[in-house]
């Protein structure tokens, strides 16, 4: 009995120690992990965010009317340059029958009055022929005479005004000529001959006759998200592309960030705004939609390396990498990280640029094969 269970553990011995064998025979005849190597490059990186808008010029005015009538005649057309002075329009006053009414009952009276002070006078012209009155109440009868004569000669030019919004003498000031009160280009005229236009005044902000800037000095103006602007300052650069101009980048510079931010489709938008620098070669339209990528960070011609090859402790959570040391052989080196675009990190101390990178993905040995 002895003797059996004797043999049945020497057995088991032995199938166990040729299982054995057979399975590091066959782990040994397994192909070995292959790993692939990147060495670092020299890149400028530059990190930015980027905001959508338009260009528009620094300052627009619009011209308006200070009397309501109807288009006459129009000088200008959009684009054309205009010094302040310049004649824009004129307009044709439709006058408002109460008003007429009331100015020509102002001539009326005010001629009943001046006839009454003309009598007045040649009665005290003839008092003092004969002695009876002061030369002091003839000069007195004179001077109120004098002023009945300029009532009314003052309500003939009330009735006038209102009557064709101008008067005999008043020249350049007339009402109906509108007049450009800056210098630039016309951006347009929105207005034709036969259109009604309404004054501007306390109550009604007018009918625009037409817009002048100096395209000169354009901005850009555009919105950042929520999460983008805390990450911005003001004078940082921009640089400013236009759909509608290939191949041409205009820097500026960002002078303005909105304090207070507007709800807009589910999100928190902020206003900003930037200067462009001057282009003497490149004619820019005002209101042309843009883009501008805000410059958080610029490092030109530094060692870098692919975001994708840098790995983080899991306790201190420190950047390294692993570089070859020998044939699949790798050892931890770890990084003083820069500022990265995303795809590319400044590397700033930790790695040469003849250093072999590990790619943390294992290929098969026919590929590594194919790649070598």
């Amino acid at each position: 009995m002895k003797k059996k269970v004797t043999i049945l553990i020497l057995l088991f011995i032995v199938v166990a120690f040729g299982a054995s064998m057979y399975y590091l025979y066959q782990k040994n005849a397994e192909d070995p992990v292959v790993y692939e190597t990147e060495t670092p490059s020299t890149q400028t990186i530059i990190k930015k965010t980027v905001a959508t808008g338009s260009i528009l010029p620094l300052e627009e005015v619009l011209i308006k009317p200070n009397i309501s009538g109807v288009i006459e005649e129009v000088f200008v057309e959009g684009g054309d340059y205009v010094k302040s002075g310049d004649l824009i329009c004129r307009i044709k006053v439709v006058p408002n029958l109460n008003a007429l009414n009331d100015a020509k009952n102002g001539i009326d009276e005010a001629k009943i009055a001046l006839d009454d002070q003309l009598r007045n006078l040649e009665r005290q012209n003839g008092l003092f022929a004969k002695g009876v009155i002061s030369k002091v109440d003839l000069e007195r009868a004179q001077v109120t005479y004098d002023q009945a004569k300029q009532t009314y000669g003052a309500a003939n030019k009330r009735y006038d005004i209102v009557k064709t919004g101008t008067a005999k003498g008043y020249g350049n000031a007339a009402n109906t000529q509108i007049r450009a009160t800056v210098s630039g280009m016309v951006l347009e005229v929105p207005v034709e001959v036969g259109n009604q236009v309404i004054e501007s005044n306390n109550f009604n902000e007018g009918t625009t006759i037409a817009a002048i800037a100096d395209v000169e000095k354009m901005i850009f103006e555009g919105k950042v998200d929520e999460s983008e602007v805390g990450k911005i300052t003001e004078d940082l650069p921009l640089e400013i592309t236009v759909g509608a101009i290939e191949n041409t980048v205009f820097d500026a510079v960002l002078d303005y960030i909105a304090p207070k931010g507007n709800a807009e489709n589910g999100s928190i938008q902020f206003e900003i705004k930037g200067t462009l620098k001057k282009q003497d070669s490149v004619f820019i339209r005002a209101g042309l939609s843009a883009n501008a990528s805000i410059i958080l960070g610029r490092a030109d011609s530094v060692l870098a390396l692919k975001e994708a090859l840098v790995q983080f402790d899991g306790k201190t959570k420190k950047p390294f990498v692993e570089i070859e040391t020998s044939d699949q052989k790798f050892e931890r080196k770890d990084l003083e990280l820069g500022i990265s675009d995303g795809i590319y990190v400044e590397v700033k101390s930790g790695i040469q640029a003849e250093d072999k990178i590990k790619v943390w993905n294992a290929v098969e040995p026919d590929e590594f094969a194919q790649n070598n």
